[in-house]
């Protein structure tokens, strides 16, 4: 092939140079998208896939009539291990978030962590999930950003995909914004995933961030679990 002319070469690069800086955009976007969350690289998305009836209508009963998550406690030592828990959660939880006391954040305030971390205790609890695990999960999808919003379209703490609402409840994705909304409908799809894979943890997680039979994010959301542990 000969040479080109002149005037096709400027036309050439400039048109390599536009499609660089479109790329360059693409990024940016992607990246305000995703809320800009601190460590952020485990984020996904749970896939939608068919339930059978019986199934859909427990899960719809599960994220349902949404109460307040004031604690109950069956006796004095259930009451003090939460007192633990919540004190030594909120001093982890304030720890977090002062390492990034640069960005402004929905948990600055001591009384709103401290009501965020009740409704995460109440709702795993009310899950039969461990609380530290959906902790730990939360850091890795938001980085406890209460209005994050991933590249899939995923939101909230507990980046829970909008077509769950069209599944298990009216349809208004708005609620994923809304605190005890987003951590239940986290945690009872969770606890579905558990029960889809008997149990197996590592499986449920990657199903619930969209990469089953990848490692990288059940091994985040574990490691970062670990810090969410009240020792003994």
């Amino acid at each position: 092939m000969g040479a080109w002319p002149v005037a096709k070469q400027r036309v050439f690069h400039v048109g390599v140079k536009t499609l660089l800086c479109a790329v360059r955009v693409l990024r940016l976007l992607a990246l305000l998208g995703m809320g800009c969350v601190w460590g952020w690289v485990h984020a996904g998305a749970q896939h939608e896939e068919p339930l059978i009836d019986s199934v859909r209508t427990a899960l719809s009963a599960a994220v349902a009539q949404l109460g307040p998550p004031e604690p109950v406690h069956a006796n004095d030592a259930a009451a003090q291990a939460y007192a633990r828990w919540l004190q030594h959660s909120e001093v982890r939880l304030h720890a977090f978030l002062k390492r990034r006391e640069s960005q402004a954040h929905e948990l600055g305030a001591t009384a709103l962590r401290r009501e965020f971390l009740q409704t995460v205790w109440y709702e795993s609890q009310r899950a039969g999930l461990d609380p530290s695990l959906v902790l730990g999960l939360i850091q890795v999808e938001s980085g406890f950003r209460k209005f994050a919003i991933s590249a899939a379209g995923a939101r909230g703490y507990m980046q829970v995909m909008p077509f769950w609402t069209h599944v298990l409840s009216e349809g208004d994705a708005s609620v994923l914004f809304q605190t005890q909304a987003n951590v239940r409908f986290g945690c009872v799809i969770l606890r579905h995933y558990l029960q889809r894979e008997g149990g197996d943890l590592t499986l449920a997680l990657g199903r619930y961030n969209g990469s089953r039979g990848q490692s990288a994010y059940p091994k985040a959301v574990l490691s970062a679990q670990r810090q969410w542990v009240v020792q003994h």
